[in-house]
């Protein structure tokens, strides 16, 4: 079966699962700071998506920076339309589990921001993070502006130089424009804050991301 041998694999699209029209009903409340998770957004905000390993601790690594207006979770870089969770585990979607970040740039950058994320996992890893496998579990950021695109690029490559000093390999981490997100089921949203003993696989590597000069 592809999903038993190959869920580090990205399926093709004629492989993937269809999925359907309709998108799951999800809460729009954030959980946390009450906040809608859902647009539209105040009108001076930025958006964009990132994957780093299961969503539920890379979620809660975000909504505690100070000028991250919201968050949620959902799937996104795939083929299959409003996918489900248990679709996703397959590794027949396509889809990485991703954060979709809110945030006023006047009260953090989005290089703070990418800070945040490189040192909160380990970026060499491919299809996984920690123990956890497959296409859903990779590394990646999604921009919402050509100049998001330009900063994470140019982080991207200063942070490897540092772990490259640190003994670590290639990045695998992509870099790309945000495709079409689709929100997670509601019980995923926020869900270490509803669930505070509940797993979270999140580690860094323990080297610190440079500043971009911008």
């Amino acid at each position: 079966m592809f999903f038993e041998e190959n869920k580090n694999k990205m399926p093709t699209p004629e492989e993937a699962l269809p999925g359907r029209e309709t998108p799951l009903q999800v809460e729009a409340t954030h959980f946390v700071n009450k906040n809608s998770i859902k647009p539209p957004y105040p009108a001076h905000s930025e958006w964009f998506y990132v994957g780093l390993g299961c969503f539920w601790g890379a979620e809660r690594v975000f909504w505690q920076q100070q000028g991250v207006i919201t968050t949620a979770v959902g799937y996104a870089g795939g083929y299959t339309r409003n996918p489900t969770y248990e679709e996703v585990c397959t590794g027949l979607t396509g889809h990485n589990e991703v954060v979709l970040v809110v945030f006023d740039p006047k009260r953090i950058e989005f290089t703070q921001l990418l800070q945040v994320f490189w040192q909160a996992h380990n970026p060499t890893q491919g299809m996984r993070q920690g123990n956890d496998r497959g296409t859903q579990y990779r590394s990646g950021i999604y921009y919402s502006t050509q100049e998001q695109g330009r900063l994470a690029t140019k982080s991207k490559d200063l942070y490897q130089l540092e772990m490259h000093r640190a003994g670590f390999t290639e990045i695998t981490t992509e870099v790309i424009a945000a495709p079409d997100f689709y929100y997670a089921e509601t019980y995923h949203q926020q869900y270490l804050a509803k669930n505070p003993g509940g797993y979270c696989g999140l580690g860094g590597t323990g080297v610190v991301c440079p500043p971009v000069n911008l």
